[in-house]
């Protein structure tokens, strides 16, 4: 097992207070979840009047047929969606219960439990949900973002690697990757490795916001802000800038 960075513990506890990850979603407190989205895991939104209906439907579908393992992942996707994480992780556990080989299932489940705070349980699921033989670079970046909630953050950037070596400069792993750099304080190369991810994607919202994260944290608020604000409609891109400045007034 690789050494835990000396900053890891403390620097989680800054980065991650509400784990997650995910995703962008509103917060009553502010964290790195409002700017960025915290290595993939959603914060708890606010549930939609729209969406409603679409839950009534899942619950109804989930209640017929329990046993189906299509309807308990729909069901338990929405569930994670619409921030009711222990009922999430309720219902992937009665499926994967049911269906123990079920990869998708089990996959679910990691999430669910990573939504739900229990990252080492989610780590172990998630080693379920593929094999060495048949790697999916999804759930390696899974497994490494709950490795990085650990504390564990060169075991994490070793799960990260293998993803890329799948899928060469994948903007949601670099972006995991640079965040898991900024846990052990290597702004540097965390401003490094969200460049590249911003160089794959600059419309992704998360991207920018994790690069701004790592440009305001070494002193660059000026950069950080334009990219945060970057193509939101002014009363958002002031919402995000202000999370944003909060955040880095508690860096220290």
């Amino acid at each position: 097992m690789s050494k835990r960075s000396s900053l890891a513990s403390p620097r989680a506890r800054l980065l991650f207070p509400a784990l997650l990850v995910l995703v962008l979603g509103g917060c009553q407190t502010t964290s790195l979840e409002d700017v960025t989205g915290a290595l993939g895991v959603k914060s708890e939104p606010a549930a939609k009047a729209d969406a409603k209906p679409d839950m009534d439907a899942l619950r109804e579908r989930y209640r017929a047929k329990p046993g189906d393992p299509n309807v308990a992942l729909d069901y338990g996707k929405a569930l994670r969606d619409t921030g009711q994480r222990a009922q999430a992780v309720a219902v992937m556990e009665q499926a994967v219960l049911a269906h123990p080989s079920n990869r998708a299932l089990l996959a679910g489940y990691g999430r669910a439990l990573a939504d739900n705070g229990n990252f080492q349980q989610a780590f172990d699921v998630l080693s379920r949900a593929h094999t060495p033989e048949d790697p999916d670079w999804r759930i390696l970046s899974a497994q490494g973002a709950a490795l990085d909630q650990l504390g564990r953050n060169e075991e994490a950037q070793q799960y990260y690697a293998t993803a890329l070596k799948i899928v060469p400069d994948e903007p949601t792993v670099l972006s995991n990757l640079g965040l898991s750099y900024v846990l052990q304080n290597n702004l540097p190369k965390a401003e490094q490795v969200l460049g590249r991810a911003y160089q794959r994607n600059q419309n992704d919202a998360r991207v920018r916001a994790n690069l701004a994260l790592v440009l305001g944290l070494q002193g660059r608020e000026a950069e950080a802000e334009i990219l945060v604000k970057a193509d939101l409609p002014p009363d958002q891109a002031a919402a995000k800038v202000t999370a944003l400045r909060q955040l880095l007034a508690k860096k220290q």
